[in-house]
């Protein structure tokens, strides 16, 4: 009996540490087809393919968010006519949240568009055949960030220098950090205490 005890909890700390650690991932099925067709279009300009950036990464999905119930029009996304694009004015919150700050993502390059349904080929139009394809033309730009919501898709650049690394700030032991960190070792003691009461 004491050995089934055991096995229950070292199962139930086992599935719960591992849940804890890896995090359910998603379909973004637009977003690699997008990465891997900007990636085959820089390679047509005998330009670095980009590489995948987790922080810029999470600053396009919290964009992307932002712009969601925003309808498609002129003055959004890649059809914007220059001198009215949208604000961000989100934008610290955004960085906040994606454990970032303005000094190292400076040198980024935030680009939201909207195409109705996200029409692969449309989309890819919509970076490469607009004023976007000046930044993906960018020997300067190395990592790429890509979140979409609803019919908006934002591409997120970033470059190899300390103002466009997208590195995360500083302050990384803050309070979500810590929050997570408590949640994880109560997880342990819960289970821990569960075992003396089996």
């Amino acid at each position: 009996m004491r050995l089934f005890r055991f096995a229950l909890l070292l199962s139930l700390t086992v599935s719960s540490t591992l849940f804890c650690i890896h995090p359910v991932q998603c379909d973004h099925g637009e977003e690699d087809e997008l990465f891997l067709e900007i990636n085959k279009y820089r390679a047509s300009l005998n330009l670095t393919t980009l590489t995948k950036n987790e922080n810029a990464n999470c600053l396009a999905n919290e964009m992307a968010d932002q712009f969601k119930d925003q309808p498609c029009s002129n003055s959004t996304g890649a059809n914007t006519v220059p001198g009215t694009e949208p604000q961000f004015s989100n934008y610290p919150q955004h960085l906040r949240k994606c454990h970032l700050n303005v000094s190292n993502t400076r040198d980024g390059s935030v680009m939201p568009a909207c195409v109705p349904g996200l029409v692969p080929s449309l989309v890819l139009d919509n970076f490469t055949r607009s004023l976007y394809s000046g930044n993906l033309n960018d020997s300067k730009y190395t990592g790429i960030g890509i979140g979409s919501e609803d019919d908006w898709i934002v591409v997120v650049l970033t470059t190899n220098t300390s103002e466009g690394s997208f590195v995360p700030g500083t302050d990384d032991n803050s309070s979500a950090n810590i929050i997570s960190k408590f949640q994880f070792i109560y997880f342990i003691v819960l289970f821990l205490a569960a075992s003396f009461f089996l």
